[in-house]
């Protein structure tokens, strides 16, 4: 595996990365590149030439894979990416808690919130109750404090446990 992170930039900055890394005649100005990250690790600068951008190392919602091909065939995969480096313009907004929301492409867009499920809100002392109840069941005891619901649907008889 390598390792490998995605850089997120506003688009003039990309045209002067592309330009840097695709002509070899470009001028000597942009020639210069470097990225540091202060002690707390989250926040940095982007320098390209004589520009300085605010920088930020962002948790993306979820898991990018990353791949390479050598025969235009054969994927082979490479890397797993969980972080983003976002360089901002310095009018730009700073994400909140360490974490980018929007994923990389419009569809991942609040991924967080629409796509993964909430943790569901339980009563501590019913789960110790039902707990509590299973593993005297599974010893050869019974439960405490429940009622047998009978209902029949379909023919078939259920049997419910209600606390």
């Amino acid at each position: 595996m390598e390792e490998q992170f995605i850089l997120r930039v506003p688009p003039a900055v990309a045209e002067r990365i592309e330009r840097l890394l695709n002509d070899p005649t470009s001028s000597s100005e942009d020639k210069s590149l470097d990225l540091s990250f202060s002690d707390d690790g989250r926040t940095g600068t982007f320098v390209i030439g004589n520009d300085r951008f605010s920088a930020s190392l962002l948790d993306l919602p979820t898991v990018v894979e990353s791949y390479k091909t050598y025969d235009d065939s054969v994927l082979i995969k490479t890397a797993d990416i969980g972080q983003m480096i976002m360089v901002r313009e310095e009018d730009d907004t700073v994400p909140e808690a360490g974490e980018y929301r929007h994923g990389l492409t419009p569809p991942m867009r609040d991924a967080r919130r629409r796509r993964f499920r909430r943790e569901p809100d339980l009563n501590p002392e019913v789960v110790s109750r039902v707990e509590k109840d299973l593993q005297n069941i599974m010893a050869g005891g019974t439960a405490e404090n429940f009622d047998i619901l009978l209902s029949c649907y379909s023919g078939t008889l259920k049997i419910g446990y209600c606390l």
